[in-house]
């Protein structure tokens, strides 16, 4: 499989997800020029998706389109290490009512009293999710959860000593203590480390159906299209998902974060307000993390990769979402000036 493949894989899975929304909402989708990845992965896997079948296939014109090509490579490309991480354990403690700042206080500080200390663990994650609100019409709107993760590479550090552990906070602890969940036992996670070797060093080819393998070389590299003038006007202070597009997930322990204009009229406009600094502003998790941003202007799109937020990846990750799929949408409905003549239409 080419490096390509993989990329144009998730633009065809992208399109086909909106093209539900969009169905769902009887909505018109104009058609765009990212159009054509999908429709070369389609011609370019026709034969294979019959033979794997045991199917004929039936005649195809492969068509090639102008224009179609990516940038030149840094002349590397990245490898990566799967590993057995060590063991780990969470418990999610809920605090309700008033004082919710103070509870935790005090219930972190009893358990690790009783655990003798956080320096017995290799790591520790203490998080406060404040999901309460005052005066809440319901109990549940009115609880925050404080989620407490150990790990270690010794499991016995770390299972139902720690988990129940936590349970004898019931009695000495704060008002209203109560957990999501029973005590359970530690779980291995695995770890996952990336770099980058020489291109050179890996051969990429494909094997046909009749078992011959052909090398597959890297296509050739097209310029870019030449930047628009950046819009002027008037703006209005709004989600930045009003008019763009997001998809995120996770690239080991790194986080990568698309986001995508609905025409190429309006990609300027947030290739030039969305630099690294913007981006991280918007995303204070990634403040004091090295982001790499990416310019991909044949799709009127960003790509934002975050380097380490997930940790050693998503098995190791103590983060509540730990892939990282809910990272585009979480930057999308940050408020940022617009200008107001980007706000009519939508994101495609």
């Amino acid at each position: 499989m080419s490096p390509a493949s993989p990329a144009t894989a998730r633009l065809m899975e992208t399109w086909a997800r909106g093209r539900d929304i969009a169905d769902g909402l009887c909505a018109q989708r104009e058609p765009a020029i990212r159009l054509r990845h999908i429709a070369h992965l389609g011609v370019s896997t026709l034969r294979f998706a019959f033979s794997l079948n045991g199917l004929a296939a039936p005649a195809a014109v492969i068509t090639r389109h102008p224009g179609t090509g990516g940038l030149v490579s840094a002349g590397t490309v990245k490898v990566a290490l799967d590993y057995l991480g060590g063991c780990r354990n969470t418990m999610t403690l809920v605090l309700t009512g008033l004082d919710i700042e103070v509870k935790a206080a005090r219930a972190e500080a009893l358990l690790f009293g009783l655990l003798g200390g956080k320096e017995r663990f290799a790591e520790v994650d203490v998080r406060l999710i404040r999901s309460d609100r005052p005066d809440a019409p319901t109990n549940e709107q009115a609880t925050a959860q404080l989620r407490i993760t150990v790990k270690d590479p010794d499991p016995g550090k770390v299972g139902r000593s720690f988990a129940n552990a936590t349970m004898e906070l019931a009695l000495a602890g704060y008002a209203g203590f109560h957990t999501t969940a029973p005590p359970t036992a530690e779980s291995a996670f695995g770890g996952y480390r990336p770099t980058f070797v020489p291109a050179e060093l890996v051969q990429h080819a494909v094997v046909l159906p009749d078992g011959s393998r052909r090398a597959v070389r890297p296509g050739p590299a097209h310029a870019a299209p030449a930047a628009a003038a950046h819009l002027a006007g008037p703006t209005r202070r709004a989600p930045l998902g009003l008019f763009c597009g997001a998809r995120s997930s996770d690239k080991g322990g790194n986080a990568n974060v698309g986001l995508w204009t609905p025409s190429p009229a309006a990609y300027p406009w947030l290739r030039d307000y969305l630099d690294v600094g913007r981006f991280r502003a918007l995303l204070p998790e990634a403040a004091d993390l090295e982001v790499r941003r990416y310019e991909l202007p044949n799709l009127s799109a960003l790509n934002f990769v975050v380097v380490g937020l997930l940790g050693q990846g998503p098995a190791a990750s103590t983060r509540p979402d730990p892939q990282a799929k809910g990272l585009g949408e979480y930057l999308r409905s940050r408020h940022v000036d617009i200008p107001v003549q980007l706000l009519g239409a939508g994101p495609s």
